[in-house]
């Protein structure tokens, strides 16, 4: 077989594909092995028609796309080996001349037009400065954290005022379309401001005691009404608030290891303190990400941004409503954001030759399915159910990638101090340096 390769674009390769008939001759076999099993001729085994009774049944233009059919995948995979592409998007293939009858042993002429990985030029990306914001931990952050540590044991009060933001109330809901009743429910619990149920549910709880009621209108949000207008009525039954403990020294024993409320506290700034610097590291990728895209120019293929908004506006379950001509620029601008983050990304990973460890994927994938409230065993047989667990392994090459480069950069802080994000980078860091 033979292969010829025109970038037609920085994203676009034409392959001319030349299979000679002696090595297509064997996939032509093949077919007329298999087809020799399903047709029965009076007088012939099963398995031993002759060719000739098998091309009058099937005809020669069957047999011979049947043998391409075959073929094309493997064609096609050897020559994206020889040529070293890595194709991004399906591709379009023109067969340009195959056997047929007056000319049986042609040989196998393609045409193969793929979108394809742009090849990236990576720039010194050691040493890229960035600024992010400083990581002091104030007297507010230390008693946030304190009170919100107090408020997982506090106490629901019943009160005799008006609702107030982050009150808990018990409400009953009607939901009406066109004055009938679709749905309703009693005694549910709700959080004001939380923002879980129905859009405008917290706007109308706000300043309702117990016994009174509101009507808003809104989208449902759940059952065969779902995405619908409807109005609902809103009834509070009962108004509490949260008590919190007291933040002593038996808070402390209650709530933590420590014995005091002092060595509590201590341990709650420096946890504090500790995400602050999280979010500093957090903040310092994302900038060092914006750098390395700002350096490096990235061909986007169109058929590729298309086929992703496609996917995203085709969707069964999305908005009808959101198909805006702003809303597609907007999921245009991210999708090729997206995919000029991840050329980048992958083109560091195979410069620094960075691998991934199974002990790594395992993690990335219990921390993934702890967002989807999954079992990790579960969410591993889900993404390898539906094939992407190659996906992930790049999710992970790419992540670590970011880090390297993450590594190398010099970050400050606004008031132009060094930040050290050894930890962020690595948690384990400490244990390690202290074996």
């Amino acid at each position: 077989m033979k292969t010829a390769v025109e970038k037609l674009n920085p994203t676009l390769a034409k392959i001319e594909v030349e299979v000679p008939f002696s090595e297509f001759k064997t996939y032509l076999d093949r077919t007329y092995k298999s087809l020799a099993q399903q047709i029965q001729v009076p007088g012939f085994r099963k398995g031993k028609t002759p060719k000739q009774l098998i091309e009058q049944r099937a005809g020669f233009d069957f047999i011979v796309e049947n043998a391409l059919n075959e073929g094309l995948n493997e064609f096609y995979s050897q020559a994206l080996a020889e040529n070293d592409l890595t194709p991004l998007a399906q591709p379009e293939l023109d067969i340009i001349s195959k056997p047929e009858e007056g000319n049986r042993e042609a040989d196998v002429k393609l045409s193969i037009e793929v979108t394809v990985r742009p090849e990236i030029e990576l720039p010194d990306y050691s040493g890229i400065k960035v600024e992010v914001a400083a990581a002091e931990v104030t007297d507010e952050d230390k008693q946030t954290a304190l009170d919100n540590l107090r408020s997982r044991f506090g106490t629901l009060k019943t009160v005799d005022r008006p609702a107030a933001n982050e009150d808990f109330v018990t409400i009953d809901l009607t939901a009406s379309i066109d004055g009938e009743e679709v749905d309703g429910a009693n005694d549910l619990s709700y959080q004001v401001g939380a923002g879980t149920m129905l859009e405008g549910l917290d706007e109308a709880l706000t300043g309702l005691s117990a016994g009174e009621d509101a009507t808003f209108e809104t989208k449902l949000a759940g059952g065969e009404h779902s995405g619908e207008a409807a109005t609902v009525k809103v009834k509070v039954t009962a108004v509490k608030e949260r008590e919190l403990p007291e933040a002593d020294d038996d808070f402390a024993q209650l709530a933590s290891e420590f014995d005091t409320i002092d060595e509590l506290k201590e341990d709650l700034a420096k946890q504090a303190a500790d995400a602050k610097v999280a979010e500093q590291g957090a903040e310092a990728r994302d900038k060092v990400l914006d750098a390395l895209v700002e350096m490096v120019e990235i061909p986007v293929p169109e058929k590729v941004i298309e086929e992703q908004i496609s996917q995203h506006f085709d969707n069964p379950q999305a908005d009808a409503d959101h198909d805006t001509e702003e809303h597609r620029a907007e999921v245009r601008e991210n999708t090729e954001r997206a995919f000029k983050n991840e050329m980048i990304l992958d083109a560091i990973a195979e410069k620094e030759e960075i691998g991934v460890e199974q002990a790594e994927l395992i993690d990335y994938i219990i921390t993934m399915s702890s967002q989807y409230g999954m079992d990790p065993n579960q969410f591993a047989q889900m993404l390898d159910g539906s094939g992407q667990a190659g996906m992930l392994v790049g999710e992970v090459r790419r992540s670590k990638a970011l880090a390297s480069a993450l590594e190398k950069a010099e970050v400050k802080d606004s008031e132009g101090k060094a930040v050290d994000l050894s930890k962020y980078l690595n948690p384990a860091g400490e244990e390690e340096s202290a074996e």
